[in-house]
C-alpha cells in the first residue's frame, strides 16, 4: 500500500508549497491538467524516490518509479486514479481510506514542484522531457533469431 501511495504522490504530485520558487505560478486544477497530461515528466522526491511517467487524460498514470536505492519498477495505474475535485488533483485507490489531494505549482516552462496538500516537507520535483514523446519503457520483442528458432 505505501509503494501505491508513493506512486501516487510521486507521479501526480503536488500541493500548496511551504517555499516556492521566485515567478512560479500555483495552476488552477484545470490548467495543472492541461499542463501534465500526455507529457513525460521525470521526478525526484525529498525521501529519494525517483522515475519517470505518464499521466494520462482519462486519469491512468503509467511510468517508472524507484523507491529510495531499489532498482526502478514499471508501475500502472488505472483509469480515474486521478481526478478533479474542486481545485485540487486527487488520487484514488480502491481500498484506501482516504483520498490525498494537490496542487500544482509550475516552475518553469516544462517543470513543477509540489507537496502533499497540508504536508509542506513531502514534496517532489518534476522535469518535463520536453515534447510530447512517449516514454522510454521497455518493450518486449522477439528478437530475430528466437522467431526464426520458433518456425
Amino acid at each position: 500500500m505505501r509503494q501505491i501511495i508513493l506512486a501516487i504522490v510521486a507521479l501526480a504530485c503536488a500541493g500548496p508549497l511551504a517555499a516556492v520558487p521566485a515567478g512560479a505560478q500555483q495552476l488552477s486544477a484545470d490548467e495543472a491538467r492541461t499542463f501534465v497530461v500526455g507529457r513525460v515528466f521525470s521526478f525526484t522526491c525529498f525521501e529519494g524516490t525517483s522515475g519517470s511517467g505518464r499521466i494520462y487524460a482519462d486519469g491512468s498514470v503509467a511510468g517508472t518509479i524507484s523507491l529510495g536505492q531499489n532498482p526502478a519498477r514499471f508501475v500502472r495505474l488505472p483509469p480515474n486514479t486521478l481526478r478533479v475535485r474542486g481545485e485540487a488533483v486527487c488520487g484514488f485507490v480502491k481500498g484506501m481510506s482516504f483520498e490525498p489531494c494537490f496542487d500544482v505549482v509550475r516552475t518553469g516552462p516544462s517543470s513543477f514542484r509540489g507537496t502533499l496538500a497540508g504536508i509542506g516537507t513531502m514534496w517532489c520535483e518534476f522535469v518535463g522531457s520536453g515534447g510530447q514523446s512517449r516514454p522510454q519503457i521497455a518493450s518486449r520483442r522477439k528478437s530475430k533469431s528466437s522467431a526464426e528458432d520458433a518456425d
